[in-house]
């Protein structure tokens, strides 16, 4: 009888343990890639170790077409501490999101007056504008909870668009804090709020691609942000207000990153094209009717720097990234929307073979938006990688202790 073949060492690189696990299973790179939704060179740059998995849902997806358990690929000399309190703050949220109110519930109290929900609701989006992601997962379950009860208690176009806002809020957290199931919910719940409007369908349908790319579904993603995108903005002109302008210019950035996640670059190139010449006509200059979007050429550049690291084009990702970072837009940007951008661009600086650079990304991240960094999976991730790579500088040591990740 011929014994079992051992299992892959976890000594090994994830990029060694994908190769030996797919040579086992007798299948080619391009067979995987099929499986997958990838391009060959793709999992050709996965295998040699010029390309990092830093996503779960990812590393998931590898697993399953692998036919082993994700902790198979996952590094497991890696040792964390919790994140205190936000495992017991998305339970909150998920209770939230599990009511389902009726016209007939009588609500414990008179529901709130929509202008104050409006103001309270603000003040979750500055926290999060600002990555104080821990207080506003403090503040939605009550604001899911009265805006809600708004909304059904007495319905009007403002409570509306009050409850796909918050739901997005919902969504844009959670995603971030890997409870990518979860925000899928809230960001349902938020196009059901919709009533048909092309603008509120508009703004619920950004968290829902976000969602749906944290869960590897990128076609779903591109297809709910194009149409979204097609019923609000038809034919473009000069009389559009400059708000519906940065939906659309949004929703086609959120699609373009959606297709390059799917590897379609011909599409992903096209869609940022019209998503930029949108931020053209808009410019980078803070509009009072802006909203929570932040939409603008420099928004444009840095989804572009994305899309190629995405597509394995390190070079371009990190020219891209210089230019936007260097730009009279960036320090325009939300410190969440910065600090985000910089943990993306880890990827490419250790594909590109530049860890030095990529742990100088973390350490300025960190300096921008502290939660960004200490309380995000994607940015432990990445530190992890970069700690991997071999002895780290004092900076990103220190932020590796801070976040309380060692290597055994």
């Amino acid at each position: 009888m011929t014994a079992p073949d051992p299992p892959a060492s976890p000594d090994l690189p994830i990029g060694r343990r994908v190769a030996q696990l797919r040579t086992r299973l007798g299948i080619t790179q391009q067979v995987l890639a099929d499986r997958l939704g990838r391009s060959k060179s793709w999992v050709e740059k996965v295998e040699r170790g010029v390309r990092t998995l830093d996503r779960l849902s990812v590393i998931e997806a590898v697993a399953a077409v692998l036919g082993v358990d994700p902790e198979v690929l996952l590094p497991r000399q890696t040792h964390r501490v919790p994140i205190t309190g936000l495992t017991a703050a998305i339970d909150r949220v998920r209770a939230a999101l599990a009511c389902y109110p009726t016209p007939t519930d009588e609500p414990p109290q008179p529901p709130s007056p929509p202008a104050h929900l409006d103001r309270r609701l603000q003040h979750a989006w500055a926290a999060y504008r600002h990555a104080h992601h821990p207080q506003v997962m403090r503040l939605l379950p009550d604001l899911l909870t009265d805006i809600r009860h708004a909304e059904t208690t007495a319905g009007t176009e403002h409570t509306a668009d009050l409850l796909v806002r918050v739901y997005r809020l919902a969504t844009q957290t959670l995603v971030k804090l890997d409870a990518a199931d979860l925000a899928w919910l809230a960001a349902d719940r938020a196009m059901a709020a919709t009533g048909g409007d092309p603008r509120r369908t508009a703004i619920a349908a950004i968290p829902l691609a976000q969602a749906l790319r944290a869960l590897d579904r990128g076609r779903l993603a591109m297809a709910a942000t194009i149409t979204a995108a097609h019923r609000l903005l038809p034919t473009p002109s000069r009389a559009t207000p400059p708000h519906d302008l940065a939906l659309a210019g949004t929703l086609l950035t959120e699609a373009a990153i959606a297709a390059a996640t799917c590897a379609d670059a011909t599409a992903a190139r096209d869609l940022a094209h019209r998503a930029a010449r949108l931020g053209t006509a808009l410019g980078d200059h803070p509009r009072p009717d802006d909203g929570d979007l932040g939409f603008g050429p420099t928004t444009v550049d840095l989804a572009r720097a994305l899309i190629a690291t995405e597509l394995g084009n390190s070079q371009q990702a990190i020219s891209t990234h210089q230019h936007a970072t260097t730009g009279a837009g960036w320090p325009r940007l939300s410190a969440e929307h910065r600090a985000a951008h910089l943990i993306d661009i880890v990827r490419a600086h250790l594909d590109a073979g530049d860890p030095q650079a990529a742990g100088r990304a973390l350490v300025i991240a960190d300096r921008i938006a502290p939660a960004e960094t200490r309380t995000r999976p994607a940015a432990r991730a990445a530190l992890t990688a970069v700690l991997r790579t071999g002895p780290a500088p004092a900076d990103v040591t220190r932020l590796a202790a801070t976040i309380g990740l060692t290597l055994a």
